[in-house]
């Protein structure tokens, strides 16, 4: 047992939906239409900000980066989903297993932190209206979404060494859709307290600590609101949060259900399922959420296809 404790595995053998082959292709199907339109609606978000000039404020710079990270997010986890479902199932070596838990971690993190960064600046932008300009300067922005960057980055690099510093043994099939550490966790061998230990303080430092940004920016927010006068000036205040309010509560939702409940009572089909609504599912709604509710979207979004029917 003490030779098998230090042989790391050559590959993963990732194994989700493999039960029912004659789901395969019709999930197939669905996800990569999900993936496509995905695809389509960051971009098209991403490009829409850079074009049209009065989308070049503080929030839609935010909002251009979380589709941006979006696009490499679910590009992270979907293709290879895809080809566990083409393929019943697909092989990954230990280096591919562990870059993708890496870049997956990474641009999961930086969403937490973009997240965060948008209720921060909803908070200024309604309890600081004057001094907002003055506060989210462009360097200012910068500096933001490059401190989400490098958070994000050292995040995932200490997760990822710390996680595949373990030992795995005996058996290699992960029953999901990708290299997720609750599943890489059940294949490990030998003591991994410490490892664990370190992997959820990180972790505490990511969502646990960007949720409470945003609860603490939307706990003034709603102060500020609630002494506006007119029930009128109330909701057009809120209705400027309430796209981001949605994709908070969608995002992290689930990402609290995933990881921090009690990994007890629950199967692996819940697992699968909830981490295909977070990986594939939300990066589609954003832009949705944000297209259908934002007038400045939406009109921006009339004149260009305006503009390309001229053409």
């Amino acid at each position: 047992m003490a030779e098998k404790n230090v042989t790391l595995v050559s590959e993963f053998l990732l194994i989700a939906f493999t039960d029912c082959p004659e789901w395969a292709l019709p999930l197939f199907l669905l996800f990569l239409s999900i993936y496509v339109i995905s695809l389509l609606g960051n971009a098209g978000m991403v490009l829409l900000i850079r074009v049209d000039g009065r989308l070049h404020t503080p929030m839609y710079f935010l909002l251009g980066h979380l589709s941006f990270v979006d696009i490499c997010y679910s590009s992270t986890i979907v293709p290879q989903m895809l080809a566990v479902l083409l393929q019943q199932g697909a092989a990954l070596s230990y280096t591919c297993c562990a870059a993708q838990f890496f870049l997956f971690t990474f641009f999961g993190s930086i969403d937490c932190y973009l997240l965060a960064l948008m209720a921060y600046d909803r908070y200024v932008a309604v309890c600081r209206p004057l001094l907002y300009v003055t506060i989210m300067t462009e360097k200012a922005r910068w500096g933001f979404v490059a401190g989400a960057y490098g958070a994000g980055f050292s995040s995932a690099f200490v997760r990822t060494v710390t996680a595949f510093s373990l030992s795995f043994c005996g058996d290699n099939e992960i029953d999901f859709i990708f290299c997720d550490l609750p599943p890489l966790l059940k294949l490990t061998c030998g003591d991994s307290y410490t490892q664990e230990v370190v992997i959820v303080v990180f972790a505490i430092f990511v969502i646990p600590a960007c949720m409470v940004a945003i609860l603490v920016s939307y706990l003034f927010i709603v102060v500020a609101i609630m002494r506006i006068p007119s029930a009128g000036g109330r909701a057009k205040t809120f209705s400027t949060c309430a796209s981001h309010l949605m994709t908070v509560s969608l995002f992290f939702g689930t990402l609290i259900f995933m990881y921090l409940r009690d990994n007890s009572g629950h199967s692996s089909q819940e697992d699968r399922v909830v981490s295909v609504f977070y990986t594939t599912v939300i990066p589609m709604l954003n832009p949705l959420i944000y297209s259908m509710r934002n007038k400045e979207v939406k009109e921006a979004l009339r004149k260009v296809l305006e503009r390309a029917e001229l053409y």
